[in-house]
């Protein structure tokens, strides 16, 4: 199951994306609008700014920007910050792999084959998805 982290990490990427002008989007403006509990919204912008994803102004009118356009970042990228492996079991993890205690063989291993197809299929989206794709500006042009 997807995190309320990754959730709310989402939906406040796609507020940030889809307001208005150059301005860097305030807090307390996402809490707001996506009802996100404020405080835990500060912890996961920051987490994407120590990433790189945002970057923040500080002052009255501060607050979190992408750093990058809408369309070069990966859903792959925020995922990984937020969520962490996109693979549900460690020995098929591509970037956090770890052997399982219980296997003998992973090639021969019912559930390391699943488990492969499942994480390949979800990179797939990932990997083909950007902010962009989920910004209601995109969206919005489409229709036009």
């Amino acid at each position: 199951m997807l995190s309320k982290k990754t959730k709310y990490g989402l939906k406040a990427l796609t507020f940030i994306v889809n307001s208005e002008g150059e301005k860097p989007v305030q807090v307390s403006a996402i809490a707001k609008n996506e009802q996100i509990p404020q405080k835990f919204l500060e912890s996961i912008l920051l987490t994407l700014r120590k990433s790189g994803v945002l970057g923040s102004k500080k002052g009255k009118h501060g607050g979190y920007y992408l750093r990058k356009e809408p369309h070069e970042i990966l859903m792959t990228e925020v995922m990984r910050v937020l969520e962490g492996p996109i693979a549900m079991v460690p020995c098929v993890s591509l970037n956090y792999y770890e052997k399982c205690d219980d296997c003998v063989d992973e090639e021969s291993c019912s559930v390391h084959m699943l488990m492969a197809k499942v994480r390949d299929s979800a990179l797939n989206v990932f990997r083909n998805t950007t902010l962009a794709d989920l910004s209601l500006k995109k969206t919005e042009n489409i229709l036009k």
